[in-house]
């Protein structure tokens, strides 16, 4: 399998996340494995979206956030609930926006690098999954229609571990 990465060149953030779903949804489309299609997704997003330093996945263990499949330097391995932005995002379930993180109380500085960040809880059947989680080292480098485009990409991502009832008549 063979795939042709978008760039975000235009000035059409989103024309550019559309076509990033539409592949996401590609790349993920009849594997419902939640750590392959994780591994994927945050391949997709790192060699597409310009100006970050790390993409990936936090999953909800029951307890605390556990660092899942990702691209960019070595992370934190467990967030608490409520703490830092993507603890934040995990107990609101809010998506969060952090123009500069150091600003952000309680930031978690896994990469010093990182100035700005978005974080997507992730949310199946009213249960916390996880979240998604991209940094920057940009201050101010997401917006609106990054938040608009990581959701869509999220709800890509979480429709594809949905799997299908069986029909009636067919062997579960």
């Amino acid at each position: 399998m063979s795939f042709e990465l978008t760039s975000i060149e235009s000035a059409d953030k989103a024309g550019f996340y559309a076509e990033l779903t539409s592949q996401a949804r590609g790349l993920l489309h009849g594997e419902h494995d939640r750590i392959a299609n994780a591994a994927n997704l945050a391949a997709l997003a790192w060699h597409a979206l310009p100006a970050i330093n790390w993409c990936g996945f936090y999953f909800f263990d029951g307890r605390e956030l556990v660092v899942g499949p990702f691209q960019g330097k070595p992370a934190c391995v467990r967030i608490a609930l409520g703490r830092g932005v993507c603890g934040t995002a995990a107990s609101t379930r809010e998506t969060q926006l952090v123009d500069d993180v150091y600003a952000f109380e309680g930031h978690i500085a896994c990469d010093a690098a990182s100035r700005s960040e978005i974080v997507v809880p992730l949310v199946l059947n009213d249960q916390l999954l996880g979240v998604w989680d991209v940094d920057s080292p940009q201050p101010g480098r997401f917006d609106e229609e990054d938040r608009k485009g990581m959701i869509a990409l999220c709800q890509v991502f979480v429709e594809s571990l949905r799997v299908d009832e069986p029909r009636t008549g067919e062997a579960a």
